[in-house]
């Protein structure tokens, strides 16, 4: 066992104003099941670059041991070769022998080596990068989002192994992975850095608490200096008033006073200005306690969300339904379900079984083609039946299609600028963000303004492909309790456990 030491490690993009991160420091064992949190954008998948020494940065990192990175980088042609001709380039260090280990314990069948990389699916592809990553000793692995995109049985084996082993660092925002794998977990605060024992629900309680913690001493130094300030002001009312009356009396009204007064009325002066002084002192200590009480505190806003009243209670019907695109066979055969009004209806299944097929027809029957859907929908067999008139609000899972600024997708979408960019900031993407090109923002920052546009988008019906994909924690228990407020009518496509057992009135298994 050795430690990572990162000291002051500040970094900033070139050509940006804004520091990733700054005055960052925190040790961590390399025999850690570290998993690593934060907000979208703030930095995480970027100190992973840095401790593989791909940027330039200030401060230090310092460590003995050696690091890899998962995912592995892919280029068009790397998809044509075999996951075997790969090795040779991911981890040249390792012999066939040990990636057919862990191979095995990752659940594969070693066939997946020698077929095409681009023939291999989601699943697949991160299964064997994952059996590569550990197949050499004496590594700190850094994993960066594993779980993006893999069905609910795919992500439970990635747990399972992933539990077996030890040594990394785990970025993800998957609540089941962090509390089953995780044994410490490295947070990237709003203000701070801190790294603590435990899983990420033991982290949870301890964060609420010190946050109610913070927000009862804030109340209670808010309360202070009300007093402290009422006080002083009461008290320099007084001695400016004394002080005036020192100098200059009418005999006439004032005739119990002499000359010898000034002196008395100088003293009592000069004891109120001490006590006005000695409040002033206190009332900079209490401030100085109160700052920085609330800098970590994590403010989730409540959204909001309009959805129309459809007149029909059953807005979609499938029945004895097969989907197939031309050529191919049937990606599925008999599925019946129904979408009522007020359901929140989730497709299950495994990577290829139909669920986006599904949504492709729906979309199709119902007349409306998102911008961001240009894939050719699948012929349909038996019934799906898509009621007339009905408005959807479309989440698509892919976001390649988003460029340019906010303010191009707005007008692109014919949406309302000063609502979307309020309703972004409530979901903590920056005001900084509003400036760039979508191009430069993380892959979590784009799905937020896939969500934004749908929130504000008034729909009879949601259609949610994957959202939480690169969502950070936070902003999926936001978008949970917005759901359960608003119980707007949902078919959604999604693989998180935790977000379906808090949503979900209807599972269909595909």
């Amino acid at each position: 066992m050795s430690q990572i030491k990162v000291n002051n490690l500040t970094f900033a993009y070139e050509g940006s104003a804004d520091a990733v991160l700054s005055n960052v420091t925190f040790n961590i064992d390399t025999d850690w099941k570290l998993g690593l949190i934060g907000r979208n954008g703030k930095g995480k998948t970027t100190l992973l670059n840095l401790l593989m020494g791909r940027y330039e940065y200030e401060g230090s990192i310092s460590s003995v041991t050696r690091f890899d990175y998962f995912p592995y980088n892919l280029n068009e042609g790397d998809l044509k070769k075999t996951a075997e001709d790969l090795i040779a380039d991911w981890k040249p260090q390792v012999e066939m022998w040990q990636v057919l280990t862990q191979i095995n314990q990752i659940k594969m069948d070693a066939q997946c080596l020698y077929r095409p990389f681009g023939t291999l699916s989601f699943g697949e592809r991160t299964r064997v990068m994952l059996a590569v990553l550990f197949a050499a000793d004496n590594e700190f692995l850094l994993i960066d989002e594993p779980t993006n995109h893999l069905d609910e049985a795919a992500r439970r084996i990635v747990k399972e192994y992933l539990a077996s082993k030890k040594g990394f660092i785990l970025v993800s925002h998957d609540r089941d992975l962090l509390d089953a794998v995780c044994d410490h977990v490295l947070v990237l605060n709003r203000s701070s850095i801190e790294v603590q024992a435990g899983d990420f629900s033991s982290w949870q309680a301890n964060k609420e608490k010190s946050d109610a913690f913070a927000q009862a001493e804030n109340e209670k130094h808010l309360k202070e200096i009300g007093k402290l300030k009422a006080a002083a002001d009461r008290s320099g009312r007084w001695a400016k008033k004394s002080e005036n009356s020192k100098i200059g009396f009418d005999p006439v009204k004032e005739n119990d006073r002499s000359i010898s007064t000034r002196s008395y009325i100088g003293a009592k002066t000069k004891k109120m200005q001490a006590r006005v002084k000695a409040y002033e002192k206190r009332l900079d200590r209490e401030i100085g306690e109160k700052e920085g009480l609330l800098k970590d505190i994590e403010e989730i806003s409540d959204l909001k969300l309009n959805p129309l009243r459809f007149h029909r209670e059953v807005l979609i019907r499938a029945h004895d339904l097969s989907l197939c695109y031309k050529g191919a066979a049937p990606l599925f055969e008999g599925i019946g379900f129904q979408v009522r009004r007020g359901d929140r209806v989730v497709l299950s299944g495994a990577n290829g079984c139909g669920k986006s097929s599904i949504i492709s027809a729906i979309l199709k029957k119902a007349g409306q083609e998102p911008v961001s859907f240009r894939v050719s929908a699948p012929d349909i067999s038996g019934t799906l039946d898509v009621a007339s008139g009905l408005i959807i609000s479309y989440v698509s899972q892919d976001t390649s299609f988003l460029k340019g600024t906010l303010k191009d997708y707005c007008k692109l979408c014919k949406l309302n600028e000063s609502l979307f960019l309020a309703v972004l900031r409530q979901m903590d993407v920056g005001r900084e963000q509003f400036f760039k090109n979508m191009e430069d923002f993380s892959e979590g920052q784009k799905k937020k303004v896939l969500i934004a546009a749908s929130l504000i988008t008034p729909a009879h019906l949601y259609i949610w492909d994957e959202p939480l994909n690169y969502i950070d924690v936070f902003s999926r228990i936001q978008i949970e309790k917005l759901i359960r407020d608003f119980e707007p009518t949902m078919l959604i496509v999604e693989h998180d456990v935790r977000f379906r057992e808090q949503v979900a009135t209807d599972i269909v298994l595909i």
